[in-house]
Order: structure tokens, then sequence, then C-alpha cells
């Protein structure tokens, strides 16, 4: 059996091409897979689209906020396309004003069924969310039991970035608390999906069956996070 086990992050994302479509798991700071977003930075690979909850990019820490700081990103598919704030915009939302780079904004349960869909097969489905606003202009209309639902079409991407708590050789992820946002869906949503794992990577078979939340068919490359000043790590939070 495969061992997916990458020595490096470097590695495990040497191969993302120029327009490459890629997820990036997490909420907030929580469940950030901050150190494969550092190796693409240092990849370099250009004209992505990216996929997340947000664009990132508020404060110091490392997220997809640092790929659009360095001119990769064409393009961001997210529920949250501006800052909470004014005073707080990030360079994202500068570029978007300026036509630099687009922005398709997606409810954000509408975002999550759509890596769902993607990852259980399904070729699209219709929800009431969104109906009567941009987000569901130009698309199709159905009434079903008195009520409007629009059609919406599984998100796809050629590799998912997914942070967990521990893993097996095999691939199988185990995520910690809040860990269990995007990250559990990103991964089946992935054509290659890549983890960055907290705990030592045990040998298949010495996971509880119980503990697994992500199953290892659907994981590609596992990379154990190193200590610091190695690896990058999300601060304390009882939380994460």
């Amino acid at each position: 059996m495969r061992n997916k086990v990458y020595a490096s992050f470097d590695e495990a994302v040497a191969d993302i091409p120029d327009g490459a479509v890629f997820m990036s798991g997490g909420f907030g700071s929580i469940g950030v897979p901050r150190n494969l977003i550092a190796a693409l930075l240092r990849q370099g690979a250009k004209d992505l689209t990216g996929i997340s909850n947000n664009h990132g990019g508020l404060g110091e820490v490392m997220d997809v906020g640092k790929l659009v700081d360095n001119g990769q990103i064409r393009k961001m598919i997210c529920a949250f396309t501006a800052a909470p704030h004014p005073s707080r915009a990030a360079t994202f939302e500068k570029l978007h004003e300026a036509g630099e780079v687009e922005a398709e904004l997606v409810p954000q349960g509408t975002l999550v069924e759509r890596m769902r869909a993607a990852g259980a097969g399904i070729g699209a489905f219709y929800t009431p969310t969104g109906v009567g606003t941009e987000t569901a202009e130009g698309k199709e209309h159905r009434d079903f039991n008195g009520r409007t639902y629009v059609l919406e079409t599984p998100l796809h991407a050629d590799y998912a970035f997914v942070r967990a708590y521990r893993a097996d050789t095999f691939g199988n992820l185990q995520f910690r608390r809040s860990q269990r946002n995007f990250n559990p869906i990103m991964a089946m949503a992935g054509k290659i999906t890549i983890a960055e794992v907290e705990e030592d990577i045990l040998e298949l078979g010495e996971m509880d069956p119980d503990s697994i939340h992500t199953p290892g068919i659907v994981v590609d490359r596992i990379v154990k996070i190193p200590p610091a000043p190695e690896g990058i790590w999300d601060k304390p939070n009882p939380r994460s």
C-alpha cells in the first residue's frame, strides 16, 4: 500500500501549475493550512483560483491573503469578499475594486454545499438561498411546493489544502475541534488532497477507526508540521 507521507511542504506542492484551482480550509484563524500556503508562496505558481471561506489578508498571519499580496491569485471564490470594517480593507479588496483580480461571492452555506456536491458526485442542486439577490442572477430558477429555488453547481478543485490533527501513512485524518469546519468537506472535493498534520503520523492500523473523520482513500499527500520556526503553527487557542 502506497505511503503518502512527503518529506517537506515544498515537495508536496512542487507540481502545482500556473492556473490551478485550489481550496484552502479553515474558518477565521482556526484550521488554516498555513504551511501549505507558505510553500505555495515560495513555489510561485500564478493565475491561481482560490476557494476558501474568505480572502485572508487581515493581519500578519500566513493565509491566502499572502498569495494575493504576492500577485499569485487571479480569482477568489469565497463567502466574504469585504472586510468587516472599511478601515481594515485588505489587498484583495483594493485589487478587486481596481479590476485586477476577480471575485465570486457565494453564500456560506451554499459554498459548503457546492463543495460537498463535488465530493459526492452530485451534478447540481437547488437551494432557496440567494433567490432575489445578485448571487442568483443568470442562474436557473424553479419552484417547488410554492417556494423558489436557484440551481447551483459543484465546486471542484485541482488541489485541496487541509489541516488535520492526526493522520496515518495511508492518509486517514482526524480533525481536532474547530478544525472540522471546511477541512473535511474540501478533502472530498479536491482532485489531489494535501494535508498538513500536527501530531506524529501513525502507521496504518494504529488509529482508532472511530476517530477517523476523513478516509485516506480521498487523501493523496500528507506532511508532518515540524517544530517552529520551520513549521507555522496557529496561535494557542482552546477551540482549535
